[in-house]
């Protein structure tokens, strides 16, 4: 297969990089070094991967990278930094939402796009949007309280 250009916009960066065509963004992401886009499943059932995608939280590994061309793209790490979090971050740490942290750049990904189209979920509704995104040490309670504190945060503001 004969490597195609792709342009892509990463967290407020732009990175332009030959790939042959069956690279998923999550390949192309891991290596321009986003390293908070995590490996997991590969198929789409664990959402380690997850990326705002033009908005839209997508996990990475079931996009290609040419599919992506142009495509503006946010992972956890683009939200905040250490010194200005993003409140979601701000509030997976002060609700112990955060074990291994495999899981968490996904479920902050995916609670930033359900905040941005809902900035005042119900408990169902986070559980919802978060339903695609595994965790296997905090179970869930933790994290859907740092959701509702996030969204009241983000209200506040």
């Amino acid at each position: 297969m004969k490597p195609q250009i792709v342009t892509l916009h990463v967290n407020g960066r732009t990175h332009t990089l030959a790939v042959v065509p069956n690279v998923t963004l999550l390949e192309a992401l891991r290596h321009l070094g986003y390293v908070d886009v995590k490996v997991g499943c590969e198929k789409g059932d664990c959402g380690a991967c997850a990326v705002l995608l033009d908005g839209q939280a997508v996990n990475s590994c079931m996009v290609l990278a040419l599919q992506a061309d142009k495509a503006t793209i946010t992972t956890a790490a683009g939200l905040g930094t250490i010194t200005h979090p993003h409140p979601l971050q701000e509030a997976f740490a002060d609700h112990g939402a955060i074990q291994c942290g495999y899981c968490t750049p996904g479920l902050i990904i995916a609670a930033k796009a359900l905040l941005d189209q809902n900035p005042h979920p119900t408990e169902l509704e986070i559980r919802e949007a978060i339903s695609g995104n595994l965790c296997r040490c905090t179970g869930y309670g933790q994290i859907v309280e740092a959701i509702q504190a996030a969204a009241e945060r983000i209200g506040e503001s």
